[in-house]
């Protein structure tokens, strides 16, 4: 029998609970029709990418010379993308970013693979906070390191800083942050992101050693409070961004992305260079060259986020009438109620009797709740709601 590794079998077999769902949707459609099944499992953009996207996609493939198109770039990325990306940041955040900050990547998972890869020696840990994307946890195992989850404050998922500062010890390498957050839809407000800079701050002189903050950005654009969102590093110099065009420029299947790295960040030449060594170690070179280009061309816009901001204000008046428990999501296109029996994969079975497709909490480290992704046609949000009344009278809500 041929030996393979035991641990990327494991990882190919298990669960996603994510795309299990996405899948039981896709074949209950393809049973009853499209249109009695309400999926919202997948935070798959429904609105479309600008205009502008697709026009420059045309452009480019009408006017460049295919073979320096669609050819390798350098290994981090083409030099005027990365200067481009860099001088949109600098006119949004007032900051001094040039183009040899940025290593782009297939995606936001790529950039916090190489990140994580770049940083982690044996023995690190790595702290992130409940709920969270179940993939970190993949992706720091990957890297050799120790993913360490702080329990949620279920009241509004803000950090809970006593049990963070319980969970820091002198191994910790790094924490990851996610904010919009995947499955909450929270924002981490400015005094979060600013007394999370303060621990770091101290808990890295008092162990010696640079504590490293990884935020992982993909929602940035997708944010509906009138507070600006905290540019993370302005608060705390050791800070990795990691983004992705997915949600902003509705790109998901590109896989476009990048890895910042500020010069101001500790021993800036090596820990650029360990983002380029982990980029060709894991075969994270030379992204998507075409798209390269299209994300500089339309840097700074993004898809048109009312419609979201419109689909969060029905779901979310909705089920709060109906009686359902929700902390209030500032961003992102999720909705992470509490359900009303604390299985929450029972609640979902309950659900799929209506066609309701949803994805239990504990997926993402948070029992007693459930992921509802909004980033669906309005219509279908409509058409759900009546059903998402029937469940909640079945548990006495209202």
């Amino acid at each position: 029998m041929t030996k393979l590794s035991a641990r990327m079998v494991a990882l190919g077999t298990a669960k996603s609970e994510i795309r299990e769902a996405f899948a039981f949707a896709q074949a209950r459609a393809a049973e009853v029709g499209p249109e009695n099944v309400d999926d919202f499992s997948i935070g798959n953009p429904s609105v479309p990418a600008p205009a502008s996207v697709g026009e420059l996609v045309h452009r480019l493939v009408d006017t460049v010379d295919p073979v320096q198109l669609h050819g390798y770039t350098p290994a981090q990325g083409d030099p005027s993308a990365r200067q481009a990306l860099a001088e949109d940041l600098n006119r949004r955040y007032g900051t001094d970013y040039d183009g040899d900050c940025f290593y782009l990547t297939a995606g936001a998972a790529g950039a916090l693979c190489c990140a994580l890869s770049a940083l982690s020696c044996p023995g690190d840990q790595f702290i992130t906070f409940s709920p969270y994307f179940p993939e970190y946890k993949v992706f720091v195992e990957s890297a050799g390191a120790e993913l360490v989850a702080v329990p949620a404050d279920i009241t509004d998922f803000q950090i809970d800083f006593a049990a963070f500062q319980a969970a820091i010890t002198p191994q910790t390498k790094g924490v990851i942050i996610n904010s919009p957050n995947n499955p909450t839809g929270v924002v981490y407000s400015q005094a979060t992101v600013r007394r999370l800079a303060q621990v770091l701050e101290e808990k890295s002189a008092q162990y010696g050693h640079a504590i490293w903050l990884l935020s992982d950005e993909p929602y940035r654009e997708i944010v509906y409070s009138d507070q600006p969102l905290p540019w993370v590093p302005s608060y705390y110099t050791n800070t990795l961004v990691c983004y992705s065009y997915s949600k902003s420029l509705s790109l998901p299947g590109q896989r476009i992305g990048y890895v910042l790295v500020p010069r101001q960040v500790e021993d800036f030449p090596l820990v650029y260079a360990a983002i380029c060594g982990a980029g060709r170690a894991l075969g994270y070179v030379c992204a998507p060259s075409l798209f390269q280009l299209v994300v500089a061309g339309c840097a700074g816009q993004t898809a048109d986020m009312e419609i979201y901001r419109k689909n969060r204000d029905l779901f979310l008046d909705s089920l709060r009438a109906m009686g359902y428990t929700c902390a209030q999501p500032d961003g992102a296109f999720y909705l992470f109620p509490r359900t009303p029996e604390p299985d929450a994969h029972a609640f979902c079975e309950r659900a799929k009797k209506y066609d309701l497709v949803l994805v239990p909490g504990d997926s993402f480290g948070c029992p007693g709740h459930v992921r509802i992704s909004y980033c669906v046609p309005t219509e279908q949000i409509q058409r759900a709601l009546p059903k998402f009344k029937k469940l909640a009278e079945e548990y006495g809500l209202g």
